[in-house]
């Protein structure tokens, strides 16, 4: 098992930025593919970016295309998500995961991840 440990969320306003960070532990760190979904209340956990084990392969919901960027540091067990020209509809809390195959492809559904962080509360006022 992989434990990980999100930081970073807060509450900015519309148009500003936010890096969230998400601390790994566990040598394999490497290995795995990541990603970042997203729960605001009243609705289901969505996907919002995903990046391969070795950083070179990334992947984006239509919504944050071009406004947020996923990245990793595997140096420092670490994944970010770099959140520019944030919306109101940003509003949520963020959950980091980890996929547990081995070198795998990546992915946007909920199934394929095996671990996951506690969430960090991202607010974006109007």
């Amino acid at each position: 098992q992989v434990q990980l440990v999100e930081s970073g969320g807060g509450l900015v306003q519309a148009g500003g930025s936010l890096r969230l960070s998400c601390a790994a532990s566990g040598r394999t760190f490497t290995r795995y593919a990541m990603g970042w979904f997203r729960q605001a209340p009243g609705k289901e956990r969505e996907f919002v970016a995903a990046i391969s084990w070795s950083g070179g392969s990334t992947y984006y919901a239509d919504s944050v295309k071009g406004r947020f960027t996923i990245s990793r540091d595997n140096a420092k067990n670490t994944v970010y998500l770099q959140m520019n020209s944030l919306k109101p509809d940003d509003t949520a809390v963020y959950y980091c995961a980890a996929d547990l195959r081995d070198y795998g492809l990546l992915c946007r559904t909920l199934a394929c991840y095996d671990s996951w962080g506690q969430g960090t509360q991202v607010t974006v006022s109007s």
